[in-house]
């Protein structure tokens, strides 16, 4: 069975490109923000998250709070636009397992991805 990737971002393009990146090997679920991620979370198992900071309404930091009352373990990857080390050090204090900034190369989602994976 494939593990469960949770994709979060309000930008369309990049949803469509990370499935195309992950879908041979996950099973990618999309979601356009964080309250639809902590709902699909509820609901349905996933085994990691990636997760973007900047979102309109709630923000990736205020939604990774939330998803460790629905889900403790789920590892999250925080996606970046902005690369800024502030964000990086914000992400990792609350716990993410890793970060990428965007636009990212498809080899190194694929291969942290897997990374963290590998550790569960």
């Amino acid at each position: 069975m494939k593990k469960r990737i949770l994709v979060v971002d309000d930008d369309t393009m990049n949803l469509v490109r990370t499935k195309m990146i992950l879908e041979e090997d996950y099973e990618v679920l999309l979601v356009d923000s964080g309250m639809k991620a902590l709902d699909k979370m509820e609901r349905e198992k996933v085994d990691l998250v990636l997760l973007d900071i900047e979102m309109p309404r709630m923000n990736g930091f205020e939604t990774f709070e939330r998803m460790k009352t629905i889900a403790a373990g789920v590892p999250v990857i925080f996606l970046t636009a902005s690369g800024l080390e502030d964000d990086v050090v914000s992400a990792i204090k609350l716990g993410a397992v890793n970060y990428l900034v965007k636009p990212f190369k498809p080899e190194e989602l694929s291969r942290r991805v897997a990374q963290e994976l590998a550790r569960q």
